[in-house]
């Protein structure tokens, strides 16, 4: 499966409600991780609305930032992260949860499925996955 095709897969598991947001992105990943789908669904459930209900970080950059982790074995894992956190800001605006939704603005800035898709396809560039 391509970056592309993950990306689409994680946006879409979002948008139809069978994950929450990073429990999409880690999902897409299953094939090249050493846990089972369970376990990652389960480690990853806590992240529903960003860590704290909306009050930090995107769960879809959580998500990427453990699949990172994963993929390289934890060896350089804060270089990841942090570029991680970049180049999703970048993209979406924020890295923040409540700021992506608008909650204190009114204003959105990226929609659940769309962050969803930008972190597996930050997380492609950031790991030169294809």
């Amino acid at each position: 499966m391509t970056i592309e095709e993950r990306a689409e897969k994680a946006a879409n598991l979002k948008a139809t409600g069978a994950c929450n947001c990073c429990q999409a992105v880690v999902s897409v990943f299953a094939d090249k991780l050493p846990l089972a789908e369970e376990q990652l669904l389960a480690v990853s459930a806590g992240f529903a609305a960003g860590m704290g209900s909306m009050e930090a970080t995107c769960g879809a950059l959580i998500g990427a930032s453990m699949v990172g982790g994963l993929l390289t074995n934890g060896m350089g894992s804060v270089k990841v992260s942090r570029e991680l956190l970049q180049k999703f800001g970048a993209k979406c605006g924020a890295t923040i949860c409540k700021e992506l939704k608008g909650r204190d603005t009114g204003k959105v800035l990226c929609e659940c499925p769309m962050c969803v898709k930008n972190a597996v396809l930050t997380l492609g560039e950031v790991l030169s996955l294809q």
